[in-house]
């Protein structure tokens, strides 16, 4: 059985469980779809407000069954956090650290072998592990922390059903990890408007300039159709609402406390729109990546569990 049939057939017996959790609310919302709905899990997605970061995840992933659901006890797991900056964790441009360490917590509570967490970042690593606070967060909570500085990291892969991309360097732990778990941070991108969950793979591909020189948000929206992350967080306590994606200074930055999560890369980033009060059909890559089915971006169609957490 792979991990996606263990995935299918593994969670039933978590559902009456997830549902009695704290916040879960309007399971039975009519989704109106023309095909019966077949989701194992509780909820599509969940929305998560007043909290710390580490406790917005604790609730998120409570109502969703716990960490059990997505990974089985021996696995492998990949954390891609945003690390992309020489930046600290005010000017909020990295994902927080508080909410990787407790991701963490949770996968080896539920028997993961390894967590490795890892970004190809855009100014020097070392640089950006250590003034992020990612790293000594991630090493503390006993996951190991390798580099995607040099291209050794990266294997050649095939994308089939695409228009611009065609082969990418991936990074291996993307093609050797059993679960992905995509952590960005949702923030304002001068080129995107917004950047969350989609763009913030690009951080798992060695030849990103090829992407900015043939139709950026055409190729975000197409990535996904090699791999699409097990479940996607983003983190939106602290969000860069000017100046993205690197930022000036905390005047850019604008307390949100707020999570999202969804295994759907695509309904998650259209949540994160509404946080820049735009609809997700505005968002070039998110369109793309409806089209190619890797998603679903009609909100009202999803069953949403909003939890308030204070």
């Amino acid at each position: 059985m792979d991990r996606r049939d263990f995935i299918k057939k593994g969670l039933v017996s978590g559902i009456a469980a997830g549902a009695a959790t704290m916040g879960v609310f309007n399971i039975n919302k009519a989704l109106g779809l023309s095909e019966p709905y077949t989701s194992t899990l509780p909820w599509d997605l969940v929305a998560v407000r007043g909290g710390e970061p580490g406790a917005m995840f604790d609730m998120a992933i409570a109502s969703m069954g716990g960490m059990k659901q997505f990974l089985k006890k021996g696995q492998t797991v990949v954390l891609k956090p945003n690390i992309g900056w020489d930046s600290t964790v005010e000017k909020a441009g990295n994902t927080n650290p508080q909410l990787i360490s407790t991701i963490i917590k949770h996968c080896f509570d539920a028997g993961a072998k390894n967590v490795y967490v890892f970004d190809h970042t855009c100014d020097n690593w070392t640089k950006c592990y250590a003034s992020s606070g990612i790293e000594k967060a991630a090493n503390d909570a006993g996951a190991k922390v390798v580099g995607g500085n040099t291209e050794n990291y990266y294997q050649n892969v095939t994308i089939t059903g695409t228009k611009i991309l065609k082969t990418v360097k991936v990074h291996e732990l993307i093609l050797q990890s059993d679960v992905f778990i995509n952590v960005p941070i949702l923030k304002n991108h001068t080129s995107c408007k917004v950047t969350a969950g989609l763009k913030n793979l690009m951080g798992t591909v060695w030849d990103r300039q090829y992407w900015h020189g043939n139709d950026l948000q055409q190729c975000i929206g197409e990535f996904p159709m090699y791999r699409k992350p097990d479940l996607n967080i983003v983190d939106a306590y602290a969000v860069m609402k000017r100046n993205g994606p690197r930022g000036v200074s905390a005047a850019d930055v604008e307390k949100m406390k707020s999570l999202v999560l969804s295994t759907d890369i695509v309904a998650a980033d259209a949540a994160a729109t509404k946080f820049f009060g735009k609809e997700p059909n505005e968002i070039k890559y998110l369109k793309v990546a409806s089209e190619l089915k890797l998603g679903n971006m009609n909100l009202d169609q999803l069953r949403v569990n909003r939890i308030k957490a204070a």
